[in-house]
This record gives structure tokens, sequence and C-alpha cells, in this order.
């Protein structure tokens, strides 16, 4: 179990004490989270939680989609790392608000450290927060942190079998993306097993494959971001 987090709770129920203090821990950060989505929605604002393990290439895929989109969808982001602001000053580059949340030691973004991100935000402004979560394939699962939608990426330089082995994570997930597929043939990685992989822990996820770098694929995700941003503004009215 990390330190910082109530991470594998479920594997610690046999001990009373801990399982009762990790469960407040999670209620807490439940309503907290619930909290958040209310405030997304009273400004019409959609939430994505991005979700991956380190390099699988989160903060690209947030480039690549506000290059493509440029203005037709106002873009706000809350980028999470142990430390620096590197990732948030790339996404500033491209003309869009990022808000950075260094956790120290902790393994993930929770609704709480999201909460203070918000509030750095103008979201009057905004159509779409990103929430790029720490490089964690198990810890962020655990914490609902108020987005609307939860996205997992997995590149092609990661094993196929990575839902099986990481299932809370996939079971969480909306949406897996698989990413790099630009790299395909130069590793062992089956795009079709890694659906196959997900589809076992959970039937209904949905699933792209794509390219930051050369750009296949990325319609896809278009799509489906522009589809999703404007159903929520159907159903807010």
């Amino acid at each position: 179990m990390c330190k910082e987090c109530g991470c594998g709770v479920e594997n610690h129920m046999e001990n009373r004490k801990v399982a009762e203090v990790l469960t407040k821990v999670l209620d807490a950060n439940d309503k907290q989270a619930q909290e958040n989505r209310e405030h997304f929605e009273e400004h019409g604002v959609y939430a994505i939680n991005l979700m991956s393990s380190p390099g699988a290439g989160k903060t690209s895929l947030i480039e690549a989609t506000i290059e493509a989109l440029g203005n037709s969808i106002k873009i706000g982001v809350i980028e999470g790392d142990l430390e620096t602001d590197l990732d948030a000053q790339r996404v500033r580059s491209k003309g869009v608000p990022a808000v950075q949340i260094n956790t120290g030691s902790a393994c993930h973004l929770d609704a709480f450290m999201v909460h203070n991100g918000i509030h750095q935000l103008s979201l009057k402004d905004l159509d779409l927060v990103f929430i790029e979560n720490v490089g964690n394939l198990v810890c962020p699962a655990s914490y609902d942190v108020g987005a609307h939608l939860n996205v997992v990426l997995l590149s092609v330089t990661e094993g196929a079998d990575k839902p099986e082995k990481y299932p809370v994570m996939f079971r969480h997930a909306d949406l897996l993306i698989i990413t790099k597929i630009d790299l395909a043939p130069y590793v062992d990685f089956s795009i079709e097993s890694a659906i196959r992989s997900a589809k076992k822990v959970k039937p209904n996820i949905d699933f792209i494959a794509l390219s930051c770098k050369t750009k296949e694929g990325l319609e896809d995700w278009l799509d489906y971001l522009k589809l999703k941003v404007r159903m929520n503004k159907k159903v807010l009215r």
C-alpha cells in the first residue's frame, strides 16, 4: 500500500482499523469529487481524467488536441506530477491555461487537489478541462477526481497484456487510447491483443488507436471528444 494514499484498500480489508481509515479517506474524496463535478457543470465544462503509466503520451495527446481544435473548443488543463511544471509549460506554450499540481510523494491526484486546481482556472471561459493524472497504472484508479470521463492511455511500447495485469485501472476507464501506433512495426505489440485484454476486464470499454506524431487515428479521438462536449452542453441546458 502506498504511503500517501488509500490505494489497495481491497487488499487490506482483513485489517479492520486500516480498512476503516481508508474507507473514510475514500468517502471524503468521493464527496469532494461530486462537488468538483457539480462545479464543472455549473459552468458548462466537460472534464476528462487522463491516466496512464509514465511516458504513454498524455501530454502529447493534450498538445495534439489543442493544435487540432484551435479555438473551436476552449480548453484548460490541470497537470499532476510529483515535481516540476514542465508539462504545464508545454501546454501553456500552446496558448492554453494550465495549472500545475505537484503531489510530492503522492502517487496520484485526488479530488481535493483537483478542487484547488479548479479555482485557479477561469471555468466560465472554458468548454473542456483535461485533468492529467500522475503517471501510474495503480493508484489513480482508486480516486474519483470529479471528471465526467476516465480515459486510460496504453502505448505500443508497453505490453499488450497490461489491462489484465492492472485490471482496476482499466475497469474504471470509459475509453482506452492506444498511443504511439507509428512505432508498432518496430515493437512486439498487438493492438488487437491489447483490445481483447481490455475487453476481458471491461467488455463495454471504448477504444481508439492513434499516433500524435503522424496524426493517424487522431481524427477518431477528436470526433469522440467533440461529441462528448456537445452532448454535455445539451444535457446542461
